[in-house]
């Protein structure tokens, strides 16, 4: 027990940073289900293209919330917001390429699907993030 807690306190900016990730994407996450949801359930569109508006949506939430909060970037918009689009545009690519898997070649109910497949982009962005992203700008001498 007394190693958990020293191995915490050591990555104690890492932990705090992943936990205000995973709020933020847990923010985004209800709009981007809300919509999934939605559009779904009204018979408007199917749940790959219903999840990819969705994801629109949710990262539009996460950008201003990610930069504030979680990664306190001292990037400037111009640097930072390229970048975010980049990783954001294969999280996208990501999220529809693993919801077709999931409801359309393995049948599994959309909204587990999307969960599933949350889950998996949550892992791709908060490293793509963090490690490029919004990494620290470094000062050129």
């Amino acid at each position: 027990m007394i190693e958990i807690r020293r191995l915490l306190a050591r990555h104690r900016p890492l932990v705090m940073q992943l936990a205000t990730f995973i709020a933020v994407g847990l923010t985004a996450a209800v709009a981007h289900f809300l919509v999934l949801g939605t559009l779904v359930e009204l018979d408007l569109l199917g749940p790959v293209s219903a999840s990819m508006i969705g994801f629109v949506v949710g990262t539009l939430v996460t950008y201003t919330l990610n930069s504030r909060f979680t990664f306190r970037s001292t990037r400037s918009h111009a640097g930072a917001l390229p970048r975010y689009f980049v990783v954001a545009g294969v999280a996208f690519a990501l999220n529809g390429v693993l919801m077709d898997l999931f409801t359309h070649r393995l049948g599994i109910f959309y909204l587990v699907s999307q969960l599933l497949t949350s889950a998996l982009v949550l892992c791709w962005t908060f490293n793509s993030y963090r490690l490029w992203a919004f990494a620290e700008q470094r000062v050129r001498r």
